[in-house]
């Protein structure tokens, strides 16, 4: 769209398969640090002097977010370098901030674009902008929209009027869900090595090695490492609201103790000695633990400083719990051929 500023890209509102297919491999968690746009303004529609400005990040997933509820209106749309981050984590690290949202303005002569003098910028980002600097720097006033893009056709038609809630943040078990893709994908390098070195751990025996004991004993380790896994990505996020602790390595923990007990129990009642389930049901702990930590990062919960607290307790434990398992592991053949415990 050519306009007093310059030509400005005119971006549809609807998703093509290729954008489609970007943001499963985002969710994922493939190539997610690489799914931006260039920086810059964009529209959508026939804006004109009067239409709305609204500055967002240059993450792709939060462009198309965005672009898909503006279906039928006419918007300018300013997306901040925010290397590829979401609003409300790039302004916790200031790249959707106050310099940025200025450079911006300057660099596409938005004074001389709209008459309103006025941007409207994400709530979320309001951590990393400051509206009296921009004001005094840019001389535009800076209205702070709702929470979610779905919100935004309701706020404009309302006189830029933001409901309770849609200040409001919210974290159902839908969207603490769709996190869980991403986390089981960051696990899969650390998984293959830890199968592959359990796998190998298993054949250590009185006989030095054995393949088939092996492939017999692996079963179990690995399962109860997936178990954990699984539970600390999946289950954990699910029940969030309702398990006990605000810890989220303790909640892991929890959560993994139906699990481990479920995979061993066959093992306590056949009378086989205690050291068999023992290294299985403490790296099922270990895992779900961690796992659980590490989601701590994806909730809105959690502060930088509190997950760091939250660290140099869990890790500790958690370290614990890892090699107590690989030593109750690698010394049951040779308690067994002894006798037993």
């Amino acid at each position: 769209m050519e306009t007093v500023v310059g030509p400005v890209p005119r971006v549809a509102t609807s998703l093509t398969w290729r954008d489609d297919s970007g943001t499963v491999r985002a969710r994922l968690g493939l190539s997610r640090e690489n799914y931006r746009i260039s920086p810059g303004l964009y529209c959508v529609g026939y804006p004109n002097a009067l239409s709305p400005i609204l500055v967002t990040a240059n993450y792709k997933l939060t462009f198309d977010a965005l672009r898909c509820e503006l279906v039928g209106m006419n918007c300018w749309i300013l997306a901040l370098d925010t290397r590829g981050v979401n609003v409300w984590c790039a302004s916790a690290h200031k790249t959707f901030g106050t310099e940025e949202l200025v450079r911006q303005i300057k660099r596409w002569r938005l004074s001389d674009l709209v008459e309103h003098q006025e941007v409207i910028v994400p709530q979320l980002g309001a951590s990393g902008v400051s509206a009296r600097d921009v004001k005094q720097w840019t001389g535009f006033r800076v209205t702070w929209g709702p929470i979610r893009a779905a919100d935004l056709r309701t706020f404009l038609r309302n006189d830029k009027k933001a409901s309770a809630g849609m200040r409001q943040v919210t974290f159902d078990w839908s969207d603490r869900l769709i996190l869980s893709p991403v986390e089981l994908v960051l696990f899969w390098k650390p998984t293959v090595i830890l199968l592959v070195a359990l796998l190998l751990l298993s054949g250590i025996g009185p006989d030095i090695f054995s393949a088939s004991t092996a492939w017999h004993r692996w079963r179990l380790i690995a399962s109860a490492y997936l178990g954990g896994l699984l539970t600390g990505t999946v289950v954990v996020p699910v029940l969030l609201p309702w398990l006990p602790f605000r810890s989220f390595y303790l909640k892991g923990l929890l959560a993994a103790l139906p699990v481990g007990l479920g995979l061993v129990w066959p093992y306590f009642r056949s009378g086989e000695s205690w050291i068999t389930p023992a290294g299985p049901l403490l790296l099922c702990f270990a895992v779900a633990s961690y796992a659980a930590m590490n989601y701590t990062g994806a909730t809105p919960y959690a502060s930088p400083s509190g997950v760091e607290k939250e660290m140099r307790h869990a890790i500790p434990v958690q370290l614990f719990l890892f090699v107590g398992a690989l030593f109750c592991w690698l010394i049951e053949p040779f308690m067994i051929t002894v006798g037993g415990l």
